[in-house]
C-alpha cells in the first residue's frame, strides 16, 4: 500500500479524525489526506514540525532518547505526531472529541507501513 493509502486509512478509521500527513524533518508534506475541514493539514505540518524537530533536540541534549510521539491538544483540534523512520514524521489532527486513544494506536502499527513506502 502506498502512503497516501496508509495516511486515508488511519483518518477514516479514527472517530474525529479529519487529516493526516507525512512529512519530511521540515515539515514540508510528502503526501496527505484530508476530509472536509482538514484543508489546512499541509499548514499544519509546517508548524508543527518546526515544534517537533525541536522536541528532537530537546530529547537529544537530555539525553532521553529519541521522540517517538508528540500530541498537542488545542480547544478546536487535536494533533498527534509521530516518528517514522529516520527524519520523517506523520500526523493526525482530530476535533477535540475524537478519539486519540484510536488515532495514536492507528499511527504506532501503521508506521512501518509509512517508513517501508518511503523505503
Amino acid at each position: 500500500m502506498d502512503f497516501e493509502g496508509v495516511l486515508q486509512d488511519v483518518v477514516q478509521r479514527a472517530d474525529g479524525a479529519v487529516a493526516a500527513i507525512l512529512m519530511d524533518g521540515d515539515g514540508l508534506a510528502i503526501g496527505h489526506y484530508a476530509r472536509e475541514g482538514g484543508e489546512a493539514i499541509e499548514a499544519i505540518g509546517v508548524e508543527y514540525g518546526a515544534i517537533l524537530k525541536e522536541v528532537r533536540r530537546a530529547c537529544e541534549m537530555l539525553e532521553t532518547g529519541e521522540a517517538v510521539e508528540l500530541t498537542v491538544r488545542a480547544e478546536r483540534m487535536v494533533t498527534v505526531l509521530r516518528q517514522v523512520g529516520d527524519g520523517y514524521a506523520v500526523a493526525v489532527t482530530l476535533r477535540p472529541e475524537g478519539n486519540v486513544g484510536k488515532a495514536r494506536f492507528l499511527l504506532r502499527v501503521r508506521a512501518p507501513d509509512l517508513a517501508e513506502a518511503l523505503a
